[in-house]
């Protein structure tokens, strides 16, 4: 763009009015074409790959195409969090559901494509912070900028004048100016202090990139800490019956979710008893009555087997820590305890069933499998309901939470349970497909219904099932995220260096003194900001109040003048020796716009220095 218009200012001093290329047009054409640029080769173009990588617009980019990148585990079942889900989805889509498998959309966490994302966002921070940090520090060594020849071009600036009967040279007042501004927590440097014009350079507001930097770090630490969550961590689910003991380690759980590097030796041996189950229900309000508001698990706990047993209670929201481990309470219900025996008298199967929640008023299904049973595999589906009611019409519902009238309502079925071939099953599913119903209420054999103490026998000799009481049981998540501390830390020190970098602000401030030829002291001032700093003209105010206290001197009888442009139409002092005095004692002069300052306020309007400090 430059090129085109100084080719035009050219053609313009040429003459030239043809609608034809000028000779330097030409000229400038021809050695565009000739023009063969270099090529960058190998190291060229690493140099280059590197710098876009490390440049922050990447680092924002790759931050949000991360977060992107995140959804689809969100849409789609996750095989480490539940891989039957994920079985049965590519079987309920079979048009599209392998192929998601083989893009790595149930395992986008540890998918190759989420990993390179991750994995470059962690470079390009590292990139953007190390050589920021370095250069910073620099800064913060070094000297403030020196003191501009023309302070009136500032964005905020004014003038002082101290009598001459004030007995302040312009040394002392330069010093004076210097440990105020120390005071006010500015890095000073005075230049020139036995001159004929001293001045000081202050700067403060280092913190601004500091917190910056610390945001940016801070970063790369939750990276860091999400990641070793990820690589070291587990999670798992057990349901502990009343009385049942819950052992860390890998067969003890329900179901398990293991990190990509973890390890089974990882699992620190300890243990928790469920001793008793409590909830409270609300008795007294009309619209939530029946509802539970409080629970209360006593438990038993060993940190190791050779510990000794410790009573504590797990609450909601009030995990027990155990072996680096963090143990919530999540869910809970009713066991019903059955004993079931086969058609030879034999027990196949004693023990409490857990009943998986369904309605209001801990309404439950209950599915009990009995592979055992001989000489026919034996099955139960049903429900159970703590407080049982029937309807005209014969239908059973729970009227309340507790166990005012529990009831266990049960079909029963026999055949082959598909146990033995090694495919996995849901206890809380029945599948009856295979198998032959023995009770039910479409059949004249009719659908069991059994009360606490109750037996019932099976038709055709197959047995029979006992309902001896009911238990209460607990679902426990169980986490051990080693980064999680470190998240949260890092976490907590990207705010805070967030806060730092938007309410601190990069500030320099430059003081020049000089005597004037009738002995007064004259002291101009002026402040600039790096970056937008809309409390500049609060602090240029506080300045010159602070100084005109110091002297101390009449703060209306010399005002701040307003900034202006790149020309200097503003009140400047009048040069020693010109004969023009000011027309009141501390009061400046306007200056011509057409005649530059000279003398006490030298013009160096296009110098290097002044664009430098601009």
């Amino acid at each position: 763009m430059s090129e085109r218009v100084n080719v035009q200012k050219k053609s313009r001093t040429t003459g030239s009015t043809g609608s034809g290329a000028t000779p330097v047009e030409t000229a400038v054409s021809t050695a565009k074409a000739d023009a063969v640029l270099p090529s960058l080769g190998p190291v060229g173009m690493l140099r280059w790959a590197w710098t876009q990588l490390t440049s922050m617009r990447t680092a924002l980019f790759l931050l949000l195409l991360l977060a992107v990148a995140a959804v689809p585990g969100s849409l789609f079942p996750q095989r480490p969090a539940n891989p039957a889900v994920v079985t049965q989805y590519i079987k309920d889509h079979p048009d599209y559901g392998k192929l998601l498998d083989s893009l790595q959309l149930y395992d986008v966490y540890s998918s190759a494509w989420f990993s390179a994302i991750y994995i470059l966002l962690f470079i390009s921070l590292i990139g953007c912070v190390v050589p920021r940090a370095v250069a910073h520090y620099k800064a913060m060594r070094s000297q403030p900028p020196r003191t501009p020849a023309r302070l009136s071009r500032l964005p905020e600036y004014g003038t002082l004048v101290i009598p001459a009967d004030a007995g302040i040279p312009a040394s002392r007042a330069i010093d004076d100016a210097a440990a105020l501004l120390k005071k006010r927590g500015y890095r000073v440097e005075v230049r020139d202090r036995d001159g004929a014009r001293p001045s000081v350079g202050a700067e403060r507001g280092f913190l601004r990139e500091v917190g910056n930097l610390v945001f940016h770090t801070a970063l790369i630490g939750v990276l860091v800490s999400v990641a070793a969550g990820g690589l070291f961590g587990y999670s798992g689910q057990r349901i502990l019956v009343e009385g049942d003991t819950f052992v860390n380690t890998l067969v003890g759980y329900d179901q398990f979710s293991p990190g990509t590097n973890f390890q089974s030796s990882q699992l620190q041996p300890y243990s928790i008893q469920l001793d008793k189950f409590q909830i409270t229900f609300d008795r007294e309000s009309q619209g939530k009555f029946g509802q539970p508001i409080d629970f209360k698990a006593d438990v038993t706990t060993r940190e190791n087997p050779d510990a000794p047993a410790k009573q504590e209670v797990l609450k909601v929201n009030d995990p027990l820590n155990l072996g680096g481990t963090s143990i919530y309470l999540t869910g809970n219900g009713y066991a019903p305890v059955v004993t079931v025996r086969d058609g030879a008298g034999n027990v196949a199967m004693q023990g409490p069933v857990v009943a998986k929640l369904q309605g209001d008023n801990y309404y439950s299904s209950v599915v009990i499998k009995v592979p055992d049973a001989k000489p026919e595999q034996l099955a139960f589906a049903g429900f159970f309901l703590p407080t049982a009611f029937v309807t005209p019409e014969g239908v059973s519902f729970s009227g309340d939470p507790e166990l005012f009238n529990p009831q266990l309502t049960l079909n029963s079925y026999y055949g082959d349970l598909g146990l033995n071939d090694g495919a996995p099953q849901n206890v809380f599913e029945l599948d009856v497909k295979k198998l032959t119903p023995l009770n039910a209420r479409n059949l004249p054999t009719k659908g069991i219904v059994l009360t606490p103490g109750a037996t019932h026998t099976l038709p055709d000799g197959k047995g029979t099932i006992s309902f001896d009481g009911v238990k209460r049981y607990v679902g426990v998540d169980i986490h051990h995220n080693p980064g999680q501390g470190y998240a949260l830390f890092f976490a907590l020190l990207a705010v805070a260096g967030l806060v730092t970098s938007l309410y601190v602000n990069r500030r320099r401030v430059w003081v020049r003194t000089g005597t004037h030829e009738d002995g007064r002291t004259m002291v101009e001032y002026g402040l600039l900001a790096r970056g937008e700093d809309h409390r500049l003209a609060g602090e240029a105010s506080a300045i010159r109040a602070l100084l005109a206290a110091t002297w101390p001197l009449d703060d209306t009888a010399s005002q701040p003048v307003p900034s202006a442009g790149a020309d200097n139409s503003r009140a400047d002092t009048p040069p020693a020796g010109t004969g023009t005095e000011p027309a009141a004692p501390g009061r400046a002069e306007p200056s011509a716009p057409d005649r530059p300052a000279t003398g006490f306020i030298q013009s160096t309007a296009g110098s290097t220095e002044s664009k430098k400090d601009q």
